[in-house]
């Protein structure tokens, strides 16, 4: 996928000294629609985003946004998209409404009017210096000049982080407003029930490296397979027991298995739990789970799961 409203990273890499903070990956994303970009703290989130914006040089590979090549600072790109970062550093003297402005310098006077909107919307105190801003109104300001430009291509860092549920919701609207005229938004988020709510696909890091990238439908489907068996904590403090269960499960109709201390959880082949319990109950060696859940695990519990990474 390449061209207009397109992303395309062809083995973008970066290292920090001895440390690979981004793994060679390749991506191919739009035009159009909503990619949420998942993972723990130190994951690479960051760094990949800000590689694609040429604000962090690739020590390998190729990137292409907006039918415009990563070369050299990648103000060729800059100019055809728009970036919200994850750090917040502001001018604390500057009120709010220059300092949209100042965001925006260089973007028309059509960018400014709908900043101020967004920003309205928000209930920012436009009046107000910015030092006297709390860490989410920084935020909501930055979303606002960032979704302010006609564009094609958005990508947004942590763009609700900090902020209250109400206004995580209102941000999600936005966006989802903006992606239904044919924006391609990339976004990390931690809040994994807002990216949920608002993704079409996620690509999803660990340590660097490119774990998964799935339609949201096919995540959900998947999801909705998973059983969590969790049994009494002395199981923790027996390895043998835990190797038992471990070995015993792919053998009953599962596909994945996962486990962090006595709490199992599993990949079914199909949507029915039956068999699989039926199964599990047939098991007389292993000993019985306190606790079955299935039908409410969330898109934490597959990353977790199935892919084996806990820092939520």
């Amino acid at each position: 996928m390449t061209g207009a409203g397109c992303i395309s990273v062809r083995g973008l890499t970066r290292r920090f000294g001895d440390k690979v903070a981004v793994h060679p990956i390749e991506l191919e994303l739009g035009p159009g629609g909503i990619t949420g970009l998942l993972g723990p703290n130190g994951s690479g989130k960051s760094t990949l985003l800000r590689m694609l914006c040429g604000l962090v040089r690739p020590d390998a590979g190729t990137a292409e946004v907006d039918g415009v090549a990563l070369v050299g600072d990648g103000t060729a790109i800059r100019k055809r998209c728009t970036y919200a970062p994850g750090e917040i550093a502001m001018y604390g003297e500057m009120r709010g409404a220059d300092h949209l402005k100042w965001f925006l310098r260089g973007r028309g006077s059509k960018a400014c009017a709908r900043a101020f909107e967004i920003a309205h919307s928000l209930e920012l105190p436009l009046e107000r210096r910015v030092h006297q801003y709390s860490h989410g109104m920084k935020r909501q300001l930055m979303f606002a000049a960032a979704m302010a430009p006609e564009v094609r291509v958005r990508v947004l860092d942590e763009p609700s982080e900090g902020l209250d549920p109400s206004k995580r919701s209102a941000l999600v609207e936005l966006i989802r407003e903006d992606a239904a005229r044919g924006t391609t938004i990339l976004l990390s988020s931690h809040h994994l029930g807002e990216a949920d709510r608002a993704c079409e696909r996620f690509v999803f890091l660990n340590g660097g490296r490119l774990v998964a990238q799935e339609d949201a439908a096919d995540v959900r489907a998947r999801a909705a397979r998973l059983v969590r068996l969790t049994y009494a904590a002395q199981v923790t403090g027996d390895p043998a027991q835990l190797k038992r269960i471990e070995a015993s499960l792919p053998g009953l109709g599962v596909v994945g298995v996962h486990h962090i201390g006595a709490t199992f959880t599993v990949e079914l082949s199909s949507a029915d739990p039956r068999p699989f319990l039926a199964a599990l109950a047939g098991q007389a060696e292993l000993p019985a789970p306190i606790a079955i859940e299935y039908g409410e695990v969330s898109l934490a519990d597959l990353y977790s799961g199935i892919y084996g990474v806990e820092a939520w």
